[in-house]
This record gives C-alpha cells, structure tokens and sequence, in this order.
C-alpha cells in the first residue's frame, strides 16, 4: 500500500508539473498556435497523470471507473478542440509567428 501511495504521489506531482510548464507556455509563446499547441499538450498530458495518480491512490472502486472514463474522455477531447481551433484560425487567416515578428 505504501508503494502504491508513493507512485500515486509521483504521477500527481508530474501530472502538475505538466500543468504548470503548460500555464507558462500560454504566457511565454508569442502567438496563437504555439501558445494552442503547449497548452493543449500539457493540459491533456498533465490531466491525465493527474487522474491516474489519483486511480492510484484511490484504489479499485466506483469513483475508479468515473475517473478512467474521464481519463478517456479527456484524451478523445481535449486534441480534438485544440484541432478544432488551430484550423478555425487557420482558416480566419491568423498567420504564424515568425523569427523577427513582434509577439501577438
């Protein structure tokens, strides 16, 4: 039980490191697409490690298979969207960062 609590801890605490190298990139990319692309894949990645800590920790129940449905969920959904806006902009005609570009 010991074991499972430490690994429970570990995938928490690299499932909010995720999160928090993602809150960065949001602020420190300079424009739509890289700032879409860091957030999208270290929220999906960081929510992800978070759960399964969480399934860890809490051991084989009801809560257990909600939380793996979500797991699951958030791992069909949250690519889609980020997709889903990185083509609405690309078809608005938001034209990408480039080296010598002022940040937008």
């Amino acid at each position: 039980m010991h074991l499972l609590n430490t690994l429970a801890s570990i995938f928490i605490i690299v499932g909010l490191f995720f999160m928090v190298v993602g809150a960065i990139g949001l602020l420190r990319l300079p424009d739509l697409y890289t700032r879409v692309h860091a957030t999208g894949k270290c929220d999906t990645m960081g929510e992800g490690m978070m759960l399964f800590g969480f399934i860890l920790y809490e051991g084989v129940s009801l809560l257990t298979m909600k939380m793996l449905l979500l797991v699951l969920f958030i791992f069909i959904t949250s690519p889609t969207a980020v997709h889903a806006i990185m083509n609405a902009a690309h078809t608005c005609g938001t034209e990408p960062w480039e080296k010598g570009d002022e940040r937008r």
